[in-house]
């Protein structure tokens, strides 16, 4: 089960080069479980073809504003009725004129021109005609009518400039689907997550350092800024894209981490600390290259700053309520023991223990099973979920939290 379940989605495809891209987001659409209704512009007709979208949604696809088979049915104002969202993707120029200007000369403009509907918005075009004052009044014309607009990448287009225009990638639009469709629960709130592994410096090209991936992490961030909460997350080294509508602070080192996150915290109304920080770093390094040849080697390992038991320790001293303090614990034995005593030493207002044990619910994997322990003794176990659908449960235990601390 996935945030786009059973939601009827309206893909509207117009007259780009980059309408092919428009069937993977189709075939993704449908992977999730939503159901998908293609209306094309004739110009998108000579780019990709209506049997090809008709096979990839599985439904009838729509380019005529009148049927001769089915007149009663008035496509335009039933197709806008029918649909939870419209996405137009690609979007070229001409069409957003239309439908800055509320012009009805085709079946897509007449639709979103009739739908209550929250619609998102893909420009594609030449970067040259993306940039023109009279593109940029109609992009900003829609703004202010309530579309969702999903700004385009930079990149070479098809006629071989450079520039933005190119169609935006797929989890980028997704991102802002999902925040459109998602109660605005968070929204008001600052959170910041922290993610990912970091690592310590032993010489120049080696470092301590532990498998996280930081999917979790990253799950959250997207989760909760889909939600309406402005998010920062501080991440370590990973290979995972920067989420959409997230403040990314790249980190290297523990210490590194600290540092940042000491300096924000005050701003925060909650703080969640996802990442695998190292325990531990050498006491010293080297600046050059250890070569081997030696039969033994051993140094020194100190204990790195323990950021959140230094958040609770703060936030005790300080007699305050917010912010909420949410830990993680890894654990491979004792986990309820030991996230208990983690959750009352740290002084924190909850803690999510997952083991690190299981195939399925490890570092580098994109499901988890957690449980969920709070100050107040609430707990509450989860089934083996996506990272995704994981986050979200952890936010929604988080605003009970909160509801009880107002």
């Amino acid at each position: 089960m996935t945030q786009l379940a059973d939601k009827k989605i309206l893909l509207g495809i117009t007259g780009s080069i980059s309408a092919y891209k428009a069937a993977d987001w189709v075939r993704a659409l449908r992977k999730e479980g939503g159901t998908v209704t293609v209306v094309m512009t004739e110009s998108a007709t000579k780019f990709i073809s209506p049997l090809t979208m008709a096979a990839l949604s599985g439904n009838r696809v729509y380019h005529h504003m009148f049927k001769d088979d089915e007149p009663e049915k008035i496509p335009h104002i039933n197709l806008a009725r029918e649909h939870d969202l419209n996405l137009i993707a690609p979007a070229t120029a001409q069409t957003i004129g239309r439908l800055a200007h509320g012009l009805t000369d085709d079946l897509l403009s007449a639709i979103i021109l009739a739908s209550s509907a929250p619609t998102v918005v893909c420009p594609a075009m030449n970067s040259k005609m993306y940039l023109h004052p009279a593109t940029q009044t109609n992009i900003a014309t829609l703004k202010t009518y309530g579309y969702h607009l999903v700004d385009p990448d930079n990149g070479t287009m098809a006629c071989g400039e450079e520039g933005p225009g190119r169609l935006t990638e797929w989890p980028v639009a997704r991102q802002t689907i999902l925040k459109v469709l998602a109660k605005q629960d968070l929204a008001g709130e600052s959170i910041l997550i922290t993610a990912g592994p970091t690592r310590e410096p032993f010489d120049p090209v080696r470092f301590l350092s532990n498998r996280s991936s930081g999917k979790m992490g990253y799950a959250l961030a997207e989760a909760a800024s889909q939600r309406g909460a402005r998010v920062t997350l501080v991440s370590g080294p990973t290979t995972l894209p920067a989420p959409a509508g997230v403040e990314l602070i790249a980190i290297t080192s523990a210490q590194q981490m600290h540092r940042e996150v000491m300096a924000r915290v005050g701003e925060m109304s909650v703080v969640i600390k996802a990442a695998a920080v190292s325990d531990y770093r050498p006491a010293s390094t080297y600046d050059h290259k250890v070569k081997k040849g030696q039969p033994s080697l051993q140094f020194e390992l100190i204990a790195n700053p323990d950021i959140l038991k230094e958040l609770g320790q703060d936030k005790k001293n300080s007699g305050c309520v917010t912010p909420l303090l949410v830990g993680f614990a890894a654990e491979s034995q004792n986990h309820l023991e030991e996230g208990s005593r983690k959750l009352r030493e740290k002084n924190l207002d909850m803690i999510v223990i997952n083991d690190i044990g299981g195939a399925n619910t490890g570092f580098e994997v994109d499901t988890n099973r957690v449980t969920m322990i709070d100050r107040n003794n609430g707990r509450e176990e989860l089934p083996l979920l996506s990272k995704e659908e994981t986050a979200h449960r952890i936010l929604d235990r988080l605003l009970q939290l909160m509801e009880g601390k107002r």
